[in-house]
């Protein structure tokens, strides 16, 4: 375990690149989004009454889908931070094993705190019926849609996974280069295609859509957490195969 927190304070040695870079692009969109949301007119909709047609203004809120921006970073910082140390960390003496699973836990502990943050930025938006605006940056339909602890867990396997899964983009790259990198996403992209293959062949469409369908958000993060599970496993795998 002291080995973990070593390998997780050496990647914080430059604290502002995974705590800080994720922040700065997410307020950056949520800028963008609020200074547009601000100055467009308000929707309107026409309703029958009595009195004949009547505009009105919608009160429908506006989902941005602006929050994926920090998903999007937590993936990209989890191939950098493999991509950018490993060799230096493994002349340091430290096992692959102990490396691998240090990085880990600093992406896991990373997606937990955010993912509070995020929970806690979507009850201010609640409050303040989207930022005065009526703009759900913060919350997304079905997926970031529940009570907060929800939206916390949710989040936080999302963040998780992601980071996971940039981990491993980054083992590849730095054993294989770009050629291995080319092959890993071929493997990927030939595994779900023999998936929907073997669901088209079975004709077993409606069943994935009725899968899919009454699947609650709480089940969609079960789900995300297994999926988490095996990309951990997989990275552990192809770690320690990896040479520098």
């Amino acid at each position: 375990m002291r080995t973990w927190r070593d390998v997780a304070r050496y990647h914080l040695v430059v604290p502002w690149a995974p705590l800080l870079i994720p922040w700065a692009i997410l307020a950056g969109s949520f800028l963008v989004n609020l200074v547009i949301f601000a100055l467009a007119p308000d929707g309107q909709h026409t309703v029958v009454t009595s009195h004949g047609p009547v505009s009105v203004p919608n009160a429908t809120s506006g989902y941005t889908g602006g929050v994926a921006s920090i998903y999007i970073v937590f993936l990209i910082i989890g191939l950098n931070l493999v991509g950018r140390s490993l060799p230096f960390a493994l002349s340091l003496g430290v096992s692959r094993r102990s490396y691998y699973a240090g990085s880990a836990a600093l992406g896991v502990a990373l997606a937990v705190a955010d993912g509070l943050v995020l929970a806690v930025l979507q009850l201010i938006e609640r409050a303040t019926d989207g930022w005065g605006v009526r703009m759900d940056f913060f919350r997304v339909p079905y997926f970031l849609a529940g009570p907060w602890y929800l939206t916390w867990l949710t989040s936080s396997v999302a963040l998780a996974l992601l980071f996971i899964y940039g981990m491993w983009f980054g083992i590849v790259y730095r054993r294989w280069s770009l050629f291995g990198v080319t092959a890993f996403v071929i493997a990927q992209l030939a595994v779900v295609l023999a998936g929907v293959l073997l669901v088209a062949g079975a004709n077993a469409w409606a069943g994935v859509g009725h899968f899919f369908t009454g699947l609650t958000a709480a089940g969609l993060t079960g789900l995300l957490a297994g999926l988490a599970l095996l990309l951990l496993a997989g990275g552990h795998a192809t770690i320690r195969r990896a040479t520098v």
